[in-house]
């Protein structure tokens, strides 16, 4: 019997891949949106938002399994960021006790790890908090810096590195994942198999074991580009002036906020290896120089 997805956050960056390969896996989905889109096979759009109840009461009615991707990634405050990530994921949870429906696939974030380190980490730590509280059959997927041909983040740092140097945090590693292989787990978790992993918290990433240095990082980045970039190291406190100065230019629309800063300056960012996913399972099929290398190329075209 073909599944039912409910999906929040179905026309964000790895929303958008994740109903791709859903639709092309034979789900049926309902996405919840907040502005009109175009019709289109296997889906089903919802007008709405998190903070509408109405909205999330007939995304979920009918549904087999909620996917809850939404979230917020820059927020002027603290408030910002709870009302996205911490209040919206608790109304999904009481539109799916409203629905009894119990099957939960919840997407966190690396972040959620230090949830004293900024407004973001808090507020994604607050959502797992959430999720472990309800009595839902969960499932949690926490992914690390995400990329891939529709990332505009990513395309802002190759502009930036195309002129042979890159700015980065003095110190850190982090992992990275494709967002193909994000979505591929995803949609494994949609299908019955999924069901097996109920009360699961998982942190995927691309395999690599230890992930990548700010330097390591902007050698595979000029190795994309076919040139070479050299990393410049810039300390959190020079940082965080950019940062003010972005928010005074730029108000609400700044990208480089100080909680951002204090989030890129955490020098471990890491996956946990005894959280991965069962190999038998999923596995990651992209490396970063595979992945990089696409993005590179479109951006070269432009």
């Amino acid at each position: 019997m073909t599944r039912i997805v409910a999906m929040t956050g179905a026309t964000g960056f790895v929303g958008a891949e994740t109903l791709d390969q859903l639709a092309e896996a034979g789900f049926e989905i309902r996405a919840l949106v907040r502005r009109a889109q175009n019709e289109r096979a296997h889906v089903t759009w919802v007008p709405g938002s998190l903070n509408d109840p109405a909205a999330l009461d007939t995304l979920i009615a009918g549904a087999d399994i909620v996917l809850h991707i939404a979230g917020v990634v820059n927020a002027p405050n603290r408030a910002g960021f709870e009302a996205g990530n911490g209040a919206g994921t608790a109304n999904v949870i009481a539109a799916m006790k409203r629905a009894s429906l119990t099957r939960l696939i919840h997407v966190s974030s690396y972040a959620a790890r230090q949830p004293e380190l900024s407004d973001y980490c808090g507020s994604k730590h607050l959502a797992e908090e959430h999720v472990r509280a309800s009595g839902l059959d969960w499932t949690m997927v926490r992914p690390p810096a995400v990329y891939g041909p529709r990332d505009t983040e990513f395309r802002e740092v190759l502009r930036v590195a195309r002129h042979g140097l890159l700015p980065v945090p003095s110190v850190g590693r982090a992992s990275l994942i494709h967002v193909r292989d994000l979505a591929r787990v995803l949609v494994a978790l949609c299908g019955g198999a999924g069901d097996q992993h109920v009360g699961a918290l998982w942190e995927v990433d691309d395999g690599a074991p230890d992930g990548l240095s700010h330097k390591e990082l902007a050698a595979a980045i000029g190795r994309a580009l076919g040139r070479r970039i050299i990393a410049l190291p810039v300390p959190q406190a020079a940082l965080m002036t950019i940062a003010r100065a972005d928010r005074l230019v730029r108000g609400s629309r700044a990208k480089l906020t100080p909680d951002r800063v204090r989030y890129m300056c955490y020098p471990d960012w890491v996956v946990d290896p005894a959280k991965r996913p069962p190999a038998d399972f999923w596995a990651p099929q992209i490396s970063y120089d595979e992945g990089l290398a696409e993005i590179a190329a479109s951006f070269k075209r432009g």
